[in-house]
């Protein structure tokens, strides 16, 4: 949809939009409050100042809506549709990636009490794992952070797939 037609959307129904891309209620709040949007790059400038403020208890709330990287969303809808997309460079016939992740979302949730997060899409299993295994190195603060930061960089990722600005359509050829 265009910035207008998600401007124009009843309150609930963006609500539900914008929860997609991160399932933060107060951040999901203010940018359906704040509508009307001039552009699209004004409403991911307002999603990403939003994000900047959240706290460690909402980033661990959304996480709930996140499947472990290497497994499936446990529901169906928008989120866990954006979820196997984002996860596609987990190949489910690759037994030793798969055990990998396994293993160290395993030793991740032991050491960190919440799921490991990471923003798959455009990554490949190899570099996720990678990204695992030097993130079980941080200290609880850093931890904290990188994971705030993987969560913004998914709902910005979702918000600009959801979203065209209205002057270009998903392909990039001129609306007509």
């Amino acid at each position: 949809m265009d910035v207008a037609a998600f401007n124009a959307l009843p309150r609930d129904e963006a609500v539900a939009v914008v929860a997609v891309w991160a399932a933060i209620p107060s951040w999901v709040e203010a940018l359906v409050d704040a509508r009307p949007y001039p552009d699209r790059a004004t409403l991911v400038a307002a999603a990403t100042l939003g994000a900047a403020s959240w706290s460690g208890a909402e980033v661990e709330a959304a996480l709930a809506d996140h499947p472990r990287i290497g497994e499936r969303h446990a529901g169906s809808g928008a989120s866990a549709a954006h979820s196997a997309r984002e996860q596609a460079g987990v190949d489910p016939a690759d037994a030793d990636v798969r055990a990998r992740l396994a293993d160290g979302n395993r030793r991740y949730e032991e050491r960190f009490g919440r799921v490991y997060l990471v923003r798959a899409a455009g990554r490949t299993a190899s570099e996720m794992v990678a990204m695992l295994e030097e993130r079980l190195t941080h200290d609880d603060a850093t931890e904290r952070a990188v994971t705030r930061e993987q969560l913004a960089e998914i709902a910005l990722l979702r918000l600009t797939s959801a979203v065209t600005d209205g002057t270009t359509d998903r392909t990039g050829e001129d609306e007509a």
